[in-house]
């Protein structure tokens, strides 16, 4: 089934949508109702939010579960084999095709988990929001700026509506981060003169191209190659560590410079994304971010944040120096993935309405300012991304010949 601009335009216009309030647990009333659970997305990071979503808590139960490929759906649903039965309630609600998400929604559920490539993230959270459900949905939330201001009107209006928005921005959620954080922000280092960011590794897997494949599926089944699905790895994957210093600062940057390629990943079965980036943020207040990210096989690896103080220094989460005075995280440390669904469950059940989406539409932003100064080579500004018309998914997607976009060519 085609996805058409039609359908995209009517899930991401919200500033109409009524503003029905949700109960405590969204569509169920009754006192001792399970949270239904959609899980729009079957993929590794699909399943592990799911399992995460039910070792937080036993009011939660998967409902409905849908994604693009069969095969897909049913190998996640495996992956899903260990939650207890009590909390499998799927039955036949297992749903494919481009419209399977509508389904999920449409299917009862008080709640959705969005696990599907970043590309289809803007549509997929408007239609959750204005049909009502509170949102668990993995970063980045978007690919392009029209992206990210779909998800800022939805997020919008999610807080109108009182639902829980909660984005997996994991480190958001980790005590040591969090301790840290406070820290910092309490002056423990002083002012906060400059920052680093890194999420250095090698490659990531890949799906060989069968004959049987059209353009569509090789790449939706490849996405992370492709920029208008994955917003290339500065945004799919370092945005973990550009959201830590956004949160340090308090706000993002208004301006990024940036030198990236394509030097080693450079055969068509990688698309069109680059292997590289290196970057500098500015934030209004002068400080300057240098942030890199490099998925090149054989090269030496780091993945953390270093912020440096007028009075000392940190790594953001368990250490932190400041002249004779040393800290070290020490304690309990569970697992952030299944807090975050902790927060989730607590908001839902509270009617808090907690809300990360414009937080982390800022950040996803922060991390598309990076991409577009390394394709150009341009000083790229906040509001020169912020007002961008770059759309990047095309206006019909559906499983048929599809031209792979060319690779950028910074200062062209």
């Amino acid at each position: 089934m085609t996805m058409t601009r039609r359908d995209f335009v009517a899930t991401t216009t919200v500033a109409g949508a009524a503003l029905a309030a949700p109960t405590a647990f969204g569509i169920s009333s009754a006192a001792n109702a399970k949270i239904k659970i959609g899980l729009i997305g079957c993929g590794g990071r699909g399943s592990g939010a799911a399992r995460d979503c039910m070792e937080a808590s036993p009011d939660f139960e998967l409902y409905a579960v849908c994604d693009l490929f069969e095969d897909r759906l049913n190998q996640g649903m495996g992956w899903m084999g260990d939650i207890p039965a009590a909390q499998m309630n799927v039955g036949n609600r297992k749903f494919t095709g481009f419209d399977g998400y509508k389904k999920v929604i449409d299917s009862g559920v008080d709640a959705v988990i969005l696990t599907t490539p970043p590309g289809f993230r803007p549509m997929h959270f408007a239609a959750a929001i204005e049909a009502g459900k509170h949102v668990f949905m993995e970063k980045p939330v978007a690919v392009d700026p029209s992206g990210v201001r779909a998800v800022m009107a939805a997020a919008d209006l999610a807080k109108k509506k009182n639902l829980t928005v909660v984005a997996g921005t994991q480190r958001r959620h980790d005590v040591a981060y969090n301790q840290c954080i406070k820290m910092i922000k309490d002056g423990a280092i002083g002012d906060v003169t400059s920052m680093n960011c890194y999420w250095n590794q090698g490659g990531l897997w890949k799906t060989d191209r069968t004959a049987a494949m059209s353009d569509t599926e090789w790449m939706v089944r490849n996405w992370l190659y492709f920029t208008m699905l994955s917003g290339d790895h500065i945004c799919e994957q370092h945005i973990h560590n550009i959201d830590v210093c956004n949160w340090v600062i308090g706000s993002a940057p208004v301006s990024a410079m940036a030198l990236a390629g394509r030097q080693v990943r450079t055969g068509a079965d990688y698309g069109h994304v680059f292997d590289h980036f290196a970057t500098e943020f500015v934030y209004a207040n002068g400080v300057k971010m240098v942030s890199m990210c490099r998925q090149i096989d054989g090269c030496d690896g780091r993945v953390s944040e270093h912020i440096v103080g007028s009075k000392g220094t940190t790594n953001a989460n368990t250490s932190l120096k400041a002249g004779k005075k040393n800290w070290r995280f020490e304690g309990d440390r569970p697992n952030p993935y299944v807090l975050e669904h902790k927060r989730f469950v607590k908001s839902i059940q509270a009617s808090e309405g907690f809300n990360e989406g414009q937080q982390v539409a800022e950040s996803t932003l922060t991390a598309i300012m990076g991409r577009m100064a390394g394709y150009t080579g341009k000083l790229i500004t906040w509001d020169q991304a912020m007002k961008s018309d770059l759309k990047l998914m095309p206006d019909d997607f559906g499983f048929g010949e599809m031209t792979m976009p060319p690779v950028a060519v910074p200062g062209r």
